[in-house]
């Protein structure tokens, strides 16, 4: 794992055409010695380093992804199976939803390996806070980002394992392995308190500006306010009560006062006239998005989607697609993927089938026992669907990280928090999901079966709303324990398991360390 950070500015010039425009941006001259004595010395050079440091941001998506979603109810083999129902084996994911992770399988390993981003933002904060070479206005600009991102990291962190190691100084991976460091973990309270210094600087570096640049792709202020409003919801579901759901609440209405450009995609462009299709369609940037991971033909693909939630081609030509009385076949499919974390038919179910968020967001496919009579046998991730290349599918929509609908429903939770009513919100949200199919009467909050618990139903829309985009399990977590064991397979007798284990490798490198508690100790 020594990734010496000169390699990282070497890495950072070669993708600084990741981030959307970002080749047109910048005119570099080459550079052969790449140290201290020949980088940071002028704009260009922030510029690539700040693209290098999405781009590796952006290499965490898969991590992101199973930490806030593999643990929940979504996915799982259906019952009476032990794979897939295309005869895919889950080989361990397994693990994650039915909460058997130990040292040597823990899910998801080496924290992430959050801590590579985390050092080069330490890297770029120094530069930042110690040169003059850069304009002061794109000086805050980039702190913002900085301290931002790795608040970010960080409350991943803490959401995912609570206590761990907070390191805010550069290490030069050169001389001393990140990953052998000999430093304990702090607390959790120590943790949640950096995450919430970190937005703090962020938020004030940034100022009154509010550009969300490269086309949504690179972190801005909303992105640190949505962040923000998440960080403090999770408080104020505990020891915070009013007071942080009001800090939240501020946040949220701070980037709708402010970037008025933002809102939800209530039209479209696609055949089957579904809005929420399009949010994750071709368009990038589009109005919704908050800040999104850029994926492009020929340069980035979302390889974690193909790896563990799309089938293969061939298995998945076996089956039909009932709403379209179609067989699956090779050419149109063509997923070439490895489908190791199915959708449960039952999370299927749980949509109204006048949601298009359903058929969005999940492919349900299905036997003929007999001609016309089409029986579910299984189902699999949809939302993100790429696009054709020379009868391959490439795998390159945008990941959202925020987009306007989660601003709306934690709006709706900070309101549910303070006594308000959040119908507005999440009105909103079910109008545009049920499109020409909307009655206020009918599917209008809180007119709908189960509204009655605000809490519940805030949960129950973001499930429908953002499958697939790592949110499920820590929206659970961050409203209750409660929430956890009612939805999942997680019994309250084994409260322990709501935090991730150490892995067998990270607690051998740094012996500081100790395993989260609960689970056997190394």
């Amino acid at each position: 794992m020594k990734k010496n950070y000169k390699n990282f500015i070497a890495m950072s010039l070669l993708l600084a055409v990741a981030m959307g425009s970002c080749k047109k941006d910048l005119a570099l001259t080459p550079i052969s010695t790449l140290s201290d004595d020949s980088y940071w010395k002028n704009t260009d050079q922030y510029d690539a380093f700040v693209s290098g440091i999405h781009s590796r941001f952006r290499s965490h998506n898969g991590n992101f992804i199973f930490l806030g979603e593999l643990r929940s109810d979504i996915y799982g083999n259906d019952p009476g199976t032990t794979g897939s129902f295309t005869g895919e084996a889950s080989q361990g994911l397994e693990r994650m939803w039915l909460h058997t992770l130990n040292l040597d399988i823990p899910g998801v390993s080496t924290y992430g390996t959050f801590y590579t981003n985390i050092n080069q933002l330490n890297l770029l904060i120094n530069k930042l806070n110690t040169g003059s070479v850069v304009p002061e206005a794109t000086k805050k600009y980039y702190l913002g980002i900085a301290y931002g991102m790795r608040a970010y990291y960080y409350f991943q962190l803490y959401e995912s394992w609570g206590k761990t190691v907070i390191q805010s100084d550069f290490i030069d991976a050169g001389n001393l392995d990140l990953f052998n460091l000999a430093k304990a973990s702090s607390s959790a309270d120590e943790v949640i308190k950096f995450v919430k210094d970190d937005i703090d600087k962020s938020v004030e570096n940034f100022g009154t500006d509010y550009s969300i640049r490269r086309n949504k792709a690179y972190w801005s202020k909303s992105a640190t306010l949505m962040l923000k409003a998440e960080v403090y919801l999770w408080t104020a579901h505990r020891t915070g009560g009013a007071a942080d759901a009001n800090i939240a609440k501020t946040a949220l209405n701070d980037i709708k006062t402010n970037v008025p450009a933002l809102g939800l995609v209530t039209t479209s462009s696609n055949p089957l006239n579904t809005p929420y299709a399009d949010v994750f369609g071709t368009t990038k940037g589009n109005k919704e998005m908050i800040m999104a991971c850029r994926y492009q033909l020929n340069e980035a693909e979302m390889s974690f989607i193909p790896s563990s939630f799309t089938p293969q081609t061939g298995l998945i030509a076996n089956f039909y697609d009932s709403l379209a009385n179609r067989k699956f076949n090779v050419v149109s499919e063509n997923y070439g993927g490895l489908l190791r974390a199915p959708v449960k038919i039952a999370t299927y179910r749980k949509f109204n089938e006048k949601d298009t968020r359903r058929d969005a967001s999940i492919q349900a496919a299905y036997s003929l026992p007999s001609p016309g009579t089409y029986k579910i046998a299984g189902c699999f991730l949809k939302k993100y669907q790429g696009q054709q290349d020379a009868g391959v599918r490439r795998y390159t929509n945008d990941y959202p990280i925020y987009r306007y609908a989660d601003l709306l429903l934690l709006l709706a939770e900070a309101k549910e928090i303070l006594g308000e009513s959040p119908a507005a919100e999440i009105n909103d949200v079910r109008a545009r999901a049920y499109g020409v199919n909307y009655s206020l009467a009918l599917q209008g909050f809180p007119n709908q079966a189960g509204d009655g618990n605000i809490k519940a139903a805030i949960l129950r829309e973001r499930l429908f709303e953002f499958i697939g985009e790592g949110k499920r399990w820590n929206d659970l977590r961050r409203m209750g324990d409660s929430f956890v064991y009612a939805n999942t397979a997680l019994p309250s007798s084994e409260a322990y398991k709501l935090l991730w284990p150490v892995d067998r490798t990270t607690l051998t490198n740094n012996r500081a360390l100790t395993q989260t508690d609960g689970y056997p100790q190394f």
